[in-house]
């Protein structure tokens, strides 16, 4: 029964081995049948190893794409089981550490935060105001890109300069703009 159950596995890995050579060559129905195949036993993998189950999913997904880009690396001549479990074992890893590392700057709170008062954001009235004590050239780059909405190259080529030069004026004016609306607070 236990070698029956071995030469089992053993095609099984030989079946799983061609049809990601198959993979590899552009086959598309053999990628299907491999992730129908293999899909399983890597989320009952992935199962045992990442903590929070309802993340279980996405970690597949993640290994899918990273067994996605890794697929010219195999060779059909071995097993497949090692190279695609070696790959969920290193994605569920980076997904544990991303955990860790997400713990550390998230803070759960009981009760949201304020939201910002209607002082936070400056009335029509103050920026017009504060537009208007800005050189011609930064007003007409803040307008055009903030108001009209237009990209850089467009407004630099209705105002006839370049790009950068187009950003300089906006990144003046922007910085103008910050020192006249919050000067006028204090």
């Amino acid at each position: 029964m236990r070698e029956t159950r071995t030469q089992a596995a053993v095609e099984r890995s030989r079946r799983r081995s061609a049809l990601m050579a198959r993979t590899q060559a552009g086959d598309q129905e053999a990628y299907r049948a491999l992730l129908a195949d293999i899909g399983p036993a890597l989320q009952s993998f992935l199962r045992r190893r990442v903590s929070d189950q309802s993340e279980v999913e996405d970690v597949l997904q993640d290994v899918l794409m990273a067994m996605h880009r890794a697929r010219h690396t195999f060779d059909a001549r071995r097993p497949l089981e090692p190279w695609i479990f070696t790959i969920a074992r290193n994605v569920a890893i980076d997904h544990a550490r991303q955990r860790i590392s997400r713990g550390n700057w998230e803070v759960l709170v009981d009760e949201l935060p304020e939201r910002a008062g209607s002082g936070a954001l400056p009335d029509p009235v103050r920026l017009d105001q504060a537009l208007a004590k800005l050189p011609p050239a930064q007003r007409e780059a803040f307008e055009m890109l903030k108001l009209e909405g237009l990209t850089v190259t467009a407004a630099a080529e209705r105002v006839g300069t370049t790009p950068g030069a187009l950003k300089v004026r906006a990144h003046r004016a922007y910085k103008a703009l910050r020192a006249l609306l919050v000067g006028s607070d204090g």
